[in-house]
Parts: C-alpha cells; structure tokens; sequence
C-alpha cells in the first residue's frame, strides 16, 4: 500500500491474486449478487467545491476526481474478482487473504471519503446536541476541538485519518487514529471524518497540515454531525 492511499500490491498473495482471478472468467448466465456485484458508483459532492472557505476548488475537485473515485473503480475491480475466485474450487487460499485485505482497504477508503466530503460545505460553527454531548465528553467543546486537533496533526505526513465516532459499546464519544483506511473501533459510528493523507492538502498548503486542519474546521457542516449523531444514538 502506498502512504498517499492509491491502489498499490503490497503483498505476495495480492499479486497471485491479480494473475489468478483475472485469469478466471465471470459468470456471464446470471448477475453478480451484491456483495460481489462492482457496480458502485461515486457519491456526487453536496457543496459547491468553488465556495469552501481556504480550501482551493482545484484540491476538492482533485481530491474527489482522483483519490476518491480510484478507490470506488478499486474496490468494483476488487469485488469483482472475488466472485471470479469463488467461482473457481481450486483459487489459492494465499490469493483469496490477498483480494480480502483489499477489499478492507478500498471499502474503508471509500466510506471514510464519503464522510469526509460529506462533512463539508457548513460554516464551521456549532451547535445543537452534538455541541452539548462533546462538551459533556470533554468537558468543554474547546477540550473536544483541541483533542481532534492534535489527534489529527499526531498523523500530518500523509497517513490516516481523524474520526469522531460515537463508541455505542462504550456509550461516549472519542476521537480516534486511523490508519491505512482499515482501523476503525468496533462498535464506533463515524461522526465527523478528517482526511489526514497528504492528497488532502498537499496542494494548497504544502507540508502546512496546521493550516489545512484550520481551514477544514471552518468549512464543517455542523447539522451533518447533529444527524449522524442522532441516527447514532437511535
């Protein structure tokens, strides 16, 4: 895998997995069914990427086109292919650990985008339940902000992701480190997700990641979070 999030072979059995399935032909008689289907299609941006306040239309649009849309075509490439293993009895073990771990990683590359951009287009002032629960979690919402801030600049270099999630097993809110696209806490519902690879401010900020964070916080869509909260806690 590569630090920037790109479709990269990382693994011996991925390789083998990539000669193997590709040399295997989809079932044509009947249609894949969902789970296999790779037919996903990129969730349009909900904001005027020309409006946001200190992030570039050049980088949303960049960002969107290229890092996000690679990873919808990876992971319908992806599924795809494992219908084409489990349609052959003889497919490697090794080959099929190699598709599996891709798949965790283009799934969690393309929900954590779609969390991300879908977080965005607000004017960063909060508000409502949400704000209230972060204070009570963190003893002020000041306390909460400046937690994510520095859980987000503990990974500036081009390497993960800052999640607030609700914990429904803890029954708390937490920011958490992600990294890779695959590490999520279990029972965690993502509430607010910032991109921390350096596609996502890299070409507006260059190794600034301190100001890309300042400028996201601006541009958050506070009633967003209130809803996923609230869907969260249902």
């Amino acid at each position: 895998m590569t630090r920037r999030g790109g479709l990269a072979i990382g693994t011996a059995g991925l390789a083998l997995a990539d000669t193997v399935a590709a040399a295997t032909p989809l079932a044509a008689a009947a249609p894949l069914p969902p789970a296999f289907a790779g037919t996903r299609q990129p969730t349009p941006l909900r904001f005027d990427p020309a409006k946001l306040d200190g992030l570039s239309e050049k980088l949303v649009r960049s960002h969107w086109e290229n890092n996000y849309q690679g990873s919808v075509r990876g992971l319908n490439m992806i599924e795809q292919r494992l219908a084409a293993a489990m349609a052959d009895k003889d497919f490697p073990p090794v080959a099929y650990s190699g598709l599996k771990r891709e798949q965790l990683h283009r799934s969690g590359s393309v929900v954590l985008h779609d969390l991300y951009s879908g977080g965005l287009g607000g004017n960063g002032q909060s508000a409502g339940g949400i704000k209230q629960a972060l204070t009570t979690a963190f003893a002020s919402f000041e306390g909460w902000e400046a937690e994510f801030r520095r859980t987000a600049m503990s990974l500036a270099g081009g390497s993960g992701w800052c999640v607030l999630a609700w914990n429904q097993h803890l029954g708390t809110l937490q920011n958490y480190w992600c990294w890779d696209h695959t590490n999520s806490p279990v029972t965690g519902t993502p509430l607010l997700v910032l991109d921390m690879y350096e596609h996502a401010f890299q070409m507006d900020y260059g190794a600034a990641a301190a100001k890309y964070v300042d400028a996201f916080m601006r541009n958050v869509d506070w009633e967003v979070v209130e809803a996923r909260y609230l869907a969260a806690r249902k």
